[in-house]
């Protein structure tokens, strides 16, 4: 329960106490500064508080806005403050300070250091006019602007695909509402989203033509439950740190486990055998999203952070139809999935991963050659946080930062290491046999190139670089490994260990990003970090036959699968993390 204060005499014909209690507040009514005082300080702590001026004219969106929201500690709005019980104590401060007045609270507040979260509130009415004539032209400009459209039109991310814009949005948003108006919480969606991929990717895995045309249709039906979860948690600010986490993970869980349907469609169909174009489809779309949280993770807070080749970018944005152009380049979930949908109930698997393949090299390349241009034109300065999310990013577990003489330079000397060590490792493995011993030679050199990569600060222009960069290696060896055995399951293993692998790197991003730091190096050490799982991969390669390895790959895919995810649950259901939510569109 949160508790609303109500500051002043009351104002006759105001709906303020009822707008309250529709928003879930426990109204308490304090005429004088002395009964406000008294109110809040029998308001248990581990409640949200609100103090609003019993003056204010507004929206009832605009209070929740600026009430409700549950990602801030301390908001506001005029005529209205409110603090969660992280912040009490610093509101009591303020009242000493600053008295009992919401807007002179607010600013003490900040006075003392307290961030205060202001909403923007557009076209909403938030007001505490100072007469009667004031009163009723605030009154007049609430009737006059539907606050239910501006709050269902606001449910849309400010920045999405073509497609998602054009083709989803549109109708998603009353899909959010009804779901809003009947109780159902944006997890239950997210989990109903995933479900009905997961029924896509069955009809998928049966091989017929039906089993294609309906899981085409299940695949679009889910990415619509996806864009309504979002839309939900932004219509009723139903922000959670586990919604977070699942929106985070889910998406690539869904994706992946439709291009693991289609093989074993393939399979069923006609006998083809597409397990390495589903993998490695799924090791492209991963490397895709380590290049943007990589680059994204090392210009974060950077100073001086500049270039010709962002103005130029910032320059095209502000054209209509070159944002349109440019978002549609990168293939982003939504029109990815839309192409996906549409190749799978008209074409085969393998024309469908043929497509995929394509058009995610093409949109890699895109959008790896334009931030290389602008990290090589940019005077960046880099911080050492995002060296150290860097070098979390990167995995390496082996041998870390700290037991390595930092005999790397600066400059670009990173990122050719890593490039070296990963062209050394990936080209012996392709055309050294299955079970070569060069292979792993090649992977101790690897490992040891790799882990002078970052044995220095990861402050260079192109160090983002080097995480995309190992997860190439990694999962590319495990790739080729898988097929060069040729036999009966070692691509499906290898699917697996890929998945399970990938999503401790997704884990690791949405982590940093929450910004509550990587994984516990425990957890980095007990399933190897990248360098120790691809020496352990060849090292498997060459003591086993091709059905032993096949087995030994099964079993590390189910042994890094159980440690992820048991820490990944643990961490985001009990350890309080602050909900991350992109405002964007993922690749």
């Amino acid at each position: 329960m949160s508790t609303a204060i109500v500051t002043g005499q009351p104002v006759p014909g105001s709906s303020l106490e009822g707008d309250l209690r529709t928003l879930g507040f426990d109204v308490r009514l304090a005429p004088d500064l002395a009964d406000a005082e008294a109110a809040l300080a029998t308001v248990p702590g581990d409640q949200r508080v609100a103090v609003v001026d019993a003056g204010f004219v507004g929206h009832v969106h605009a209070l929740r806005l600026g009430l409700t929201d549950p990602r801030f500690p301390t908001s506001a709005i005029p005529g209205a403050v409110t603090a969660q019980p992280a912040s009490r104590q610093a509101l009591h401060r303020a009242v000493e300070s600053s008295g009992i007045a919401p807007d002179a609270l607010a600013a003490g507040l900040e006075t003392a250091g307290t961030e205060v979260h202001r909403p923007e509130l557009g076209e909403l009415v938030a007001a505490v006019p100072a007469d009667p004539q004031a009163r009723n032209e605030a009154r007049q400009a609430v009737a006059a602007v539907d606050d239910e459209a501006i709050r269902l039109r606001t449910a849309v991310k400010a920045r999405d695909g073509f497609f998602t814009t054009y083709c989803i949005s549109p109708y998603s948003r009353y899909i959010a509402r009804w779901c809003a108006r009947r109780g159902l919480t944006p997890n239950q969606v997210t989990t109903a989203s995933l479900l009905t991929a997961l029924i896509a990717a069955g009809c998928a895995a049966t091989g017929t033509r039906v089993g294609f045309v309906a899981a085409g249709i299940l695949l679009l039906a889910s990415f619509v439950l996806d864009c309504t979860d979002g839309q939900l948690a932004r219509y009723s600010l139903q922000y959670s740190t586990l919604g977070a986490w699942l929106d985070a993970t889910f998406d690539r869980a869904k994706e992946y486990a439709y291009y693991a349907g289609l093989a074993l469609g393939a399979a069923n169909a006609t006998g083809d055998d597409v397990w390495a174009l589903a993998l490695g489809a799924m090791v492209l779309q991963t490397c895709r999203h380590v290049v943007d949280f990589s680059f994204n993770e090392a210009n974060h807070d950077a100073t001086a952070n500049t270039s010709p080749t962002a103005a130029l970018s910032d320059k095209l944005d502000s054209v209509g139809w070159t944002v349109w152009v440019r978002r549609m380049i990168v293939l982003p979930i939504g029109e990815r999935w839309a192409l996906i949908a549409v190749l799978t109930a008209v074409t085969t698997p393998r024309i469908t991963f043929y497509v995929l393949l394509v058009g995610c090299a093409l949109a890699a390349c895109y959008t790896t050659a334009g931030r290389v241009l602008r990290s090589l034109t940019r005077k960046a300065q880099r911080t050492p946080r995002a060296a150290q999310a860097l070098v979390d990013l990167a995995d390496t577990g082996l041998l870390t930062g700290g037991t390595v003489r930092k005999l790397r330079g600066g400059g670009y000397t990173a990122p050719l290491l890593a490039a070296l060590a990963a062209a050394i490792l990936v080209i012996t493995t392709a055309f050294l046999d299955f079970g070569s011993w060069g292979v792993l030679g090649a992977a101790c050199v690897y490992v040891i190139l790799s882990s002078l990569a970052v044995s220095g600060p990861l402050t260079g222009p192109l160090d983002w670089l080097v995480p995309p960069v190992f997860r190439a290696a990694e999962y590319g060896t495990v790739l080729l490994l898988a097929a060069k055995a040729d036999v009966h399951g070692a691509l499906p293993a290898a699917f697996g260990l890929v998945g399970a692998v990938a999503y401790h790197h997704y884990d690791t991003v949405y982590r940093i990003r929450g910004g509550t730091g990587a994984p516990p190096r425990w957890l980095v050490h007990a399933i190897g970090g990248h360098d120790g799982r691809t020496l352990l991969v060849t090292l498997l390669a060459a003591l086993l036959t091709p059905t032993d390895f096949t087995l030994a790959l099964t079993v590390l895919a189910v042994a890094v699968a159980l440690v992820v995810l048991a820490e990944s649950i643990r961490f985001w259901v009990s350890a309080g993390a602050p909900a991350v939510h992109d405002e964007g569109e993922p690749a």
